[in-house]
């Protein structure tokens, strides 16, 4: 019986060694488990921090950009008002050196005694006004014995050709028209030949 028990003894301490040992390779699992479980949150605590700071970077680009567009476009619209209520500028002033022509010319013609004089005076400064509105791109439509076009030319009245080669014809012009560079700025008033 003591062999019986020594026999039992031993296999209780194998036993027992071997569920020592189970416990053991139980619990470095477990500790592997949570070592790995605790790498997982921190990577995943990374990545979340990583995410986080590019949205912050993303969100912050734009409302840079969202700022710098309002600014651009307030800009633009300053600068277009601008342009617009002082665009004409340049035109304005070169009509009012013309019209110094013009006022120097009435005050001549009071006191002229050459009529010749005052006729070359109107002259010029009919030149200089035709110089400065083509400077500008302002250029006259041409009327003279030409066909009627309807898309350059306004027919006021219709009179008997005075000759048969100006049949459907333009016979006078009432008043100039212009082209400001390829645009109808004012049509011409003209009478047809029928």
């Amino acid at each position: 019986m003591k062999k019986n028990k020594e026999q039992s003894t031993e296999q209780e301490n194998k036993e027992t060694a071997q569920s020592t040992e189970q416990v053991k390779t139980d619990t470095e699992q477990t500790t592997e488990a949570t070592e790995t479980v605790t790498e997982e949150k921190a990577t995943e605590e990374d990545a979340l921090a990583a995410l986080q700071s590019k949205y912050d970077q993303l969100n912050d680009t734009l409302l840079r950009t969202m700022a710098e567009y309002d600014n651009y476009r307030k800009r633009t619209l300053r600068e277009k008002a601008d342009l617009i209520k002082t665009g004409g500028e340049s035109v304005l002033i070169g009509v009012i050196s013309v019209l110094d022509d013009v006022e120097r010319g009435l005050q001549a013609m009071e006191t002229a005694q050459d009529i010749e004089g005052v006729k070359e005076g109107m002259r010029l400064i009919h030149t200089k006004m035709s110089g400065f509105m083509k400077q500008n791109g302002v250029t006259p439509i041409e009327t003279e014995a030409l066909p009627l076009d309807t898309d350059v030319h306004e027919a006021i009245a219709t009179i008997p050709a005075p000759n048969e080669a100006l049949k459907g014809k333009i016979v006078d012009c009432v008043q100039k028209g212009y082209y400001l560079h390829d645009k109808v700025i004012r049509f011409a008033k003209v009478v047809v030949g029928e």
